[in-house]
């Protein structure tokens, strides 16, 4: 495979909501360009993009894959993104390696949930955007509507460079407005075309819609302004440099038109991609930071810098092992080169360097700053992870992954299979940085952190075929906590004798709320030495045992203070053992009479919907004793953010994926915790002693 310089490389993150033609469009250029032999289809999973067993079966993509082609003697990097909720994480990643971003927009359902936020994304990173209207052979198909829906819900400088020739199953080419040059397909799929002049009654159409073109280019540059108001046009040359410098600078979206299925109209789009697209070097310079002075560092993005190369995806094969997919941002990376993860503190030695074909390694002598490769088996570097030259440090900025927004815990069906659960769920956390894995201190549990249920079930479906492991997930234990909402006293004195020598002590105890989020605090005022100061940890531990237990649920007690008032000791039959029983009794004698309440977790909540959702949203929430804060408009959605207990969120995915048709999404975090109302509490106190969960009293 030839090594392109970085000014003949164009990268380009392919983003859309779910459903939206992404992976049959880049199936469509890869074909196109000589990329692959036959078109890829997502119903038989036969697509280069979506070869991972899960994607297949679903017909989805889970995850983003990398692919390349070349055309007009440039190399076409494209990284096919996942459009919907639950695995949206992975199209932050591409877009943070991309230098463009090619947004596809159903020309059915319009502007969708998911194409508002990777459209967001895109922002974020300052991407130049090209949008693309997909399935224009399907019924009810409309570009008009289609660019309308786009430029009041994502920009006004959304403007056509193609328009479409025929609609719906009439679709059959587009005419070039830059180029005043028509495209028109064969119905057999095979992607050859006829070119032809604009003549007849196209031409008035035509016309009308390049001069809107010519005239979006003309505001965005102050002198093509004063040459288009004297003139009233550009030449062509103006034309197409203003156009390029315009989408470099977001100032122009332009918007073409396909159809991936039918394979109609990848040439054309591909020639706008080499041509508007900017090379990795007009994208620089690029900021990043010295790990290890933590002053700010500039890199051009040339081949002659230091070399560096920034790790935006990992994923396991089943036969090369893990694979981690890298732009190169600087410098030139070859085979057997060692370079250092600072971050890690770690030296990694470079294998073979590959060019990913979906899951195909197509093996490169080197890569050069601006391209994107992968490498296998990296020992101690994962996503978000930065290699650079040993003198010339250098790490890029992190991925802002989504935080995720539900939790299950999860346990291995069979006993044997526990440690291999947690290899396994390890292992596909560092192919999907959005998941997040951990044991709850309070409850113990294992718990798996995920967008939605689904992303959690793929994940498990994933471990299944992959690793063999077979676990079960179920809804995780709320973590409430106990505590105390007024002053009491109590003592406790325990003596024992059993023959020999005995146990004594006796401890006089006072407790006080504290506020919320404080924790634990001892103390003591004992004077005179009634009690001898050594046996003071002894009676704070007798303590702490009964706060991790609980005293009326079994929840850890938390947010008060214990004080020692008083007591007594024996000069022979105190020991440690006796004080940390009288210790543990008396704070049980206190908390009883302190008016013991339960804490829930209450969360803060942020909800997208559909504006027509809205109002039911509103009140569902209402009815799970949330508390509305706020209501923001984002374009064509209604951000609502509420404070939600947890135990009224745990099966709220579902319920927000059946009343927004799964055009809803949410995240919540923990905000506060706060008294539970009586009612409840009455029945999860109840619910613990019908289990005989509660602690024996000790003798």
């Amino acid at each position: 495979m030839k090594v392109y310089d970085g000014n003949d490389i164009r990268n380009i993150a392919v983003i859309g909501h779910g459903d939206s033609g992404k992976t049959s469009l880049v199936a469509s250029l890869l074909l196109s360009a000589g990329a692959v032999k036959t078109l890829g289809r997502v119903e038989d999973g036969s697509t280069v993009t979506d070869f991972d067993d899960e994607e297949i079966a679903r017909k989805i993509s889970l995850s983003t894959a990398a692919c390349f082609l070349e055309w007009n003697k440039k190399k076409i990097n494209i990284l096919d993104t996942p459009g919907y909720a639950n695995f949206i994480g992975d199209a932050r990643a591409a877009l943070r390696v991309a230098d463009g971003a090619l947004l596809c927009v159903h020309s059915v359902a319009g502007v969708q949930v998911m194409t508002e936020r990777v459209w967001k994304y895109a922002a974020e990173e300052s991407l130049p955007v090209m949008v693309v209207v997909t399935m224009l052979d399907r019924e009810r198909s409309s570009f008009d509507r289609t660019v309308d829906a786009i430029r009041e819900s994502l920009s006004r400088q959304a403007v056509p460079v193609q328009i479409p020739v025929g609609a719906e199953a009439a679709f059959r080419g587009v005419v070039d407005l830059v180029h005043l040059k028509g495209f028109i397909y064969p119905k057999d799929e095979s992607g050859r075309f006829e070119t032809s002049d604009i003549l007849g009654d196209w031409k008035d159409e035509v016309d009308a819609a390049r001069a809107r073109l010519m005239e979006a280019v003309a505001e965005t540059d102050d002198r093509l302004m004063e040459t288009f108001f004297e003139k009233g046009e550009l030449t062509q040359e103006e034309l197409e440099a203003g156009l390029h410098a315009a989408v470099a600078s977001r100032k122009v979206f332009p918007v073409a038109a396909a159809s991936g299925t039918r394979n109609l109209c990848a040439a054309p789009l591909l020639d706008l991609i080499a041509g508007l697209v900017p090379a990795p070097a007009e994208r620089g310079p690029f900021t990043g930071q010295n790990p290890i002075s933590h002053q700010e560092i500039t890199r051009k993005g040339l081949f002659d810098e230091p070399p560096s190369a920034f790790v935006f995806k990992t994923f396991a094969d089943p036969y090369a092992g893990r694979i981690s997919l890298f732009r190169v941002y600087s410098g030139t990376v070859r085979p057997d080169m060692t370079l250092v993860n600072h971050g890690r503190s770690v030296p990694e030695k470079l294998g073979a360097l590959s060019m990913m074909q979906g899951k195909q390694a197509v093996t490169v002598p080197e890569l050069k700053a601006g391209d994107i490769g992968a490498v296998m088996k990296l020992k101690d570097t994962h996503t978000g992870d930065t290699l650079s030259d040993k003198d010339h440090p250098v790490a890029w900025p992190v991925i802002p992954f989504p935080v995720p927004a539900i939790s299950f815990a999860i346990e291995a069906k069979s006993q044997g299979d526990d440690e291999k659960l947690g290899t396994a769920i390890s292992r596909l956390c560092e192919e999907d940085r959005v998941l997040h894995v951990g044991r709850d201190p309070q409850t113990h549990e294992l718990l798996i952190s995920g967008l939605g249920l689904e992303h959690v079930k793929v994940t498990m479906d994933k471990m299944t075929r992959r690793f063999g492991v077979h676990a079960t997930l179920k809804q995780p234990k709320v973590p409430y906590r106990e505590t105390i909402t007024r002053k009491a006293e109590g003592m406790y004195r325990h003596k024992k004798q059993t023959g020999g020598a005995g146990q004594f002590a006796e401890v006089h105890m006072r407790i006080e709320p504290l506020a919320r989020g404080t924790g634990f605090e001892f103390a003591s005022e004992i004077f005179g030495g009634t009690i001898s100061r050594n046996f003071w940890p002894s009676i704070e531990k007798g303590v702490k045992s009964v706060m991790e237990r609980g005293v009326i649920a079994g929840y850890p007690v938390s947010d008060l203070k214990a004080i020692i008032t008083d007591g007594k000791e024996h000069p022979v039959d105190s020991k440690d053992i006796a004080f940390q029983i009288a210790g543990r009794q008396a704070f049980r004698t206190c908390v009883a009479s302190a008016r013991p309440v339960l804490l829930e977790p209450i969360m803060h909540v942020e909800i997208t919907v559909p504006s027509e959702s809205m109002g039911d949203i509103i009140g569902h929430i209402t009815s799970r004793r949330g508390r509305l804060e706020t209501t923001d408009t984002s374009g064509s959605q209604q951000v609502i953010k509420a404070m939600v207990p947890l135990a009224e969120m745990l099966d709220y995915d579902a319920h927000l994926k059946s009343a927004t048709s799964d055009r809803g999404s949410f995240h919540m975090e923990l905000h506060h915790y706060e008294e539970v109302p009586g009612a409840i509490q009455e029945r999860i106190v109840a619910a613990h002693k019908a289990t005989g969960a509660h602690e024996a009293e000790e003798d």
